[in-house]
């Protein structure tokens, strides 16, 4: 079960740049297609998705440095080891 803790982490790490370059992709392409009247708010729905999704994406990575530095070990199994 650990080694399925540590390689799930090595995804996640591994997914969470992925993630971010695959918005910046598809932002691209979606604003560069835009008709120039919706362009603004092409870029207004894009600029709104990446500030929300940029955090979750760091999040992730974060998440799976630990799984992967082994924080997930031992988990508690009573509040007095909290």
């Amino acid at each position: 079960m650990i080694s399925i803790k540590k390689l799930a982490g090595y995804l996640w790490m591994l997914m969470a740049p992925l993630l971010i370059l695959f918005l910046l992709f598809e932002a691209n392409q979606k604003i560069t297609n835009a008709a120039p009247a919706v362009r603004s708010n092409v870029i207004l729905q894009w600029s709104i998705i990446l500030l929300i999704f940029a955090p979750i994406c760091i999040g992730f990575f974060i998440f799976g440095k630990y799984a992967a530095n082994g924080e997930y070990n031992h988990l508690p199994e009573s509040s007095d080891e909290v």
